[in-house]
């Protein structure tokens, strides 16, 4: 289950070789915004070693390539895609076009390579007002995209407003592209918090997302990944009241009874899908019935 992405600047090799350790589901190792011009040779090096003689235990390996209006992005995936890492991420995707332009390309380097076709999946990084606008046509292009994920620093700068805390400026982005991720039926993951010090406010940010249904959160200090994990985890409660749900149904069925309560409450579809939902999240985390 992915909670949690952080972000690691792939010109940094004392970060690169913890990536392991700082507790998030996935790491993104970045080619782009964190990388000088004058390093991207180095830093695409480095990151092709690291991924191919790390290992990275236990977490996913997501690494952000350079966008398409740069000389640099065949190069990068020249050097990752033939190590399959678990994503690519394309940063100012603005339509469909762009995610078939990269699922061509990577397509051929699957073949050159002898690799299974659409190993390496993409998950596209919107933040320009063209990309929002565009995103289900974005989630929906190739088999390739397992999830959108919204960049609210470049959005904002694109928008011509300021990038706040509070974050009322990428309110409208951040429910249009829930709604397209899963109208296209794949996840989506939520920008960064802005205030690396901010302990409080990383928890709001986060339940904020979650509450719109975000299947999880993107950070760029180690700081904030334990804040994340826990809102985007299933409390105790929730897990115990999924199981109350699915048996409740289960036995409803079993004596051919249509209707259904518990405590007091119908038990209807959307209910019950939800508390599958809840349960297979909670037991990709090992926190399932039997972990009590």
């Amino acid at each position: 289950m992915r909670r949690s992405m952080l972000f690691l600047p792939g010109s940094t090799p004392n970060k690169i070789i913890n990536g392991d350790s700082m507790g998030s589901d996935a790491i993104i190792l970045d080619l782009e915004d964190a990388v000088s011009p004058d390093e991207k040779d180095a830093a695409r090096i480095l990151v092709r070693n690291a991924i191919r003689d790390m290992g990275f235990d236990g977490v996913e390996v997501i690494v952000r390539v350079n966008a398409l209006d740069t000389p640099y992005w065949k190069q990068d995936l020249d050097a990752i895609v033939p190590l399959c890492p678990d994503l690519i991420m394309p940063p100012k995707t603005t339509s469909a076009q762009d995610v078939l332009t990269l699922d061509a390309y990577i397509g051929e380097l699957e073949k050159a390579n002898g690799m299974e076709e659409n190993s390496v999946k993409l998950i596209p990084l919107i933040e320009t007002a063209l990309g929002v606008e565009n995103a289900y046509q974005i989630a929906s292009a190739s088999q390739r995209v397992s999830a959108l994920f919204l960049g609210g620093e470049d959005l904002s700068a694109d928008l011509h407003c300021r990038r706040t805390k509070e974050g009322n400026e990428i309110d409208y982005a951040r429910k249009r592209l829930v709604c397209a991720a899963r109208a296209a039926g794949v996840e989506v993951y939520d920008t960064p918090f802005t205030d690396v010090n901010d302990d409080e406010g990383i928890v709001c940010d986060a339940k904020y997302a979650k509450s719109l249904g975000f299947t999880g959160k993107a950070s760029i200090s180690p700081r904030h990944v334990s804040a994340i994990n826990e809102v985007f985890s299933p409390t105790r409660a929730e897990i115990d009241h999924a199981y109350e749900v699915i048996e409740a149904i289960t036995a409803a069925k079993a004596q051919g009874r249509g209707v259904v309560a518990l405590h007091g409450k119908m038990i209807d579809a959307p209910v019950v899908a939800r508390a599958e939902q809840t349960i297979a999240a909670a037991e990709a985390l090992g926190l399932g019935r039997e972990a009590r």
